[in-house]
């Protein structure tokens, strides 16, 4: 692959070649431009059937030939020079995911830094989590024997990323396989390429060889299937819609293990004797984040019915006072959908929500083609889309409540799950909350979308397949191989 057409910094006109080894020539070109105002950003350059060929041919070359597996010391100073580029572009960086992906700067910023502490969290977990002894003369017939495992990459991974967090999910996926020993090949979301194709290159500078880390950006779901499916694969690691990720595991070949990040219509809770005040902050942030754009945004919140229209009507009066509009701005808060088909949706949404008897309390109506208010719908019906599906944008919905176990009850109502939270004083309800909620985390007194990158993170039914988190994805994408010694001298 030639990089030598990829500046280095945003601002230029700027081509991002194919990052493949001995790429054919280039299938076509795609243009990114901003979700915020449509503004050219850059062009890519997209591969086909030939394209997929070539980097599986690659990469599962590099597997198969064990002398050329990088050894663990490698693989550590790759990942140490690779946080030292970074930190040094930073900048840079932070700019380039706002501009593509509209998250406001001060939260891409904070992107940033979490993918470089992702970094150095692959590295903890190679320097701390080895293989393991296995007992042995624990009967007659294991004496003389010894036996203990070690981790061994699991073989070509091939990671299909999503726009919303255009550089850390790329960083859980891609830099935790260089760290597993696994070569891989990553094909980022259409709308927000450049992150990808920038950390990517990030590693070949910071001394990781090609073959071992190549990226292919193409522009239908075809080719991209092409390359999931291919038998090849050792290991698929995907976050996007269910729809997408559940159709590719079906037709992904014999043994090949996987991990799907889906969405949810994350639950909160908010008991009678909850801090009103520091709810209603956690809420405001963990479902306006992004505009909503996060799998586990805060959408149903349950409130006690005596005081739900009052704690609906604050939390409308906080939302107003958000500041939305261009995410380069420092002083933005909420930037824009992805795409303006977005905006419609979510509109189309909330019209039908109003139509079916909710009360709209803040927002409700498109600021722009690119931008939707921070929205409050009281009551919506449990049947409306805003109930029942993925919102995926700033919208928030507040349900009275007369029982607690009511409340329990429908926040379990739905297919999807994934994390949820409760608000309260006490232990006791905490701990009753923690014991029956549907959910694979339930946050006490915190927002749902909240997430350092060494926890588990894993979406249950509907909502994804495995266990996230970039100890628990290297684990994934290694297998344990175990040596067993038999010596008379044992």
């Amino acid at each position: 692959m030639d990089c030598s057409k990829m500046n280095t910094m945003p601002g230029q006109t700027r081509v991002f070649p194919l990052m493949i080894v001995n790429a054919p020539p280039k299938a076509g070109v795609i243009t990114v431009t901003t979700p915020f105002d449509g503004a050219f950003i850059a062009e890519v350059e997209t591969g086909d059937q030939r394209h997929v060929e070539k980097a599986l041919q690659t990469a599962c070359a590099l597997f198969k030939n064990r002398a050329q597996w990088l050894p663990l010391h490698e693989r550590i100073g790759i990942l140490e020079r690779a946080a030292r580029i970074m930190l040094k572009e930073h900048n840079a960086l932070s700019l380039e995911a706002t501009l593509e992906g509209g998250k406001p700067l001060i939260d891409s910023q904070i992107e940033v830094t979490r993918a470089i502490d992702g970094l150095h969290l692959c590295i903890e977990a190679l320097k701390s989590e080895p293989g393991h002894v296995i007992p042995m003369g624990t009967s007659e017939a294991s004496t003389h024997r010894t036996a203990f495992t070690l981790k061994q990459p699991i073989g070509v991974v091939v990671a299909v990323s999503a726009f919303n967090h255009p550089l850390n999910l790329i960083v859980h996926q891609v830099a935790t396989a260089v760290a597993a020993g696994c070569p891989v090949i990553v094909k980022p979301a259409e709308d927000t390429p450049l992150s990808c194709l920038r950390f990517v290159d990030i590693l070949h500078r910071a001394g990781l060889p090609e073959g071992w880390c190549q990226s292919l950006v193409v522009q239908n779901i075809a080719i991209a299937t092409q390359l999931v499916t291919d038998q090849r694969v050792g290991f698929f690691s995907f976050t996007g819609s269910a729809k997408v990720g559940w159709m590719l595991r079906s037709k992904l070949a014999p043994g090949v293990r996987c991990a799907l990040e889906h969405g949810g219509a994350a639950p909160v809770i908010v008991a009678d004797d909850a801090d009103d005040d520091l709810a209603l902050r956690a809420i405001l942030r963990g479902g306006y984040y992004h505009a909503g754009q996060v799998c586990v945004s805060v959408q149903r919140v349950f409130v006690p019915q005596a005081k739900a229209y009052m704690f609906a009507k604050e939390l409308a009066n906080r939302a107003s006072r958000l500041r939305v509009g261009d995410p380069t701005k420092i002083d933005t808060e909420v930037g824009p959908l992805i795409r303006h088909s977005e905006v419609l949706r979510v509109h189309e949404w909330v019209d039908e929500a109003v139509a079916a008897g909710a009360n709209c309390l803040a927002g409700g109506q498109p600021l722009s083609a690119s931008c939707y208010p921070c929205t409050v719908l009281l009551d919506p019906p449990h049947s409306a889309k805003v109930s029942c599906l993925e919102i995926f944008g700033p919208i928030i919905c507040i349900y009275g409540y007369d029982r607690i176990d009511a409340a329990i009850t429908e926040a379990n109502s739905l297919p999807v799950a994934f994390q949820s939270a409760v608000f309260t004083k006490s232990i006791d309800t905490a701990l009753q909350f923690y014991k029956q909620f549907d959910a694979s985390v339930v946050m006490v007194n915190d927002h749902t979308a909240f997430r350092i990158d060494s926890m588990p993170f894993a979406g249950l039914r509907q909502s994804g397949l495995g266990v996230g988190g970039i100890p628990h994805t290297i684990a994934d994408m290694q297998i344990e191989k175990m040596l067993v010694i038999n010596s008379p001298e044992l």
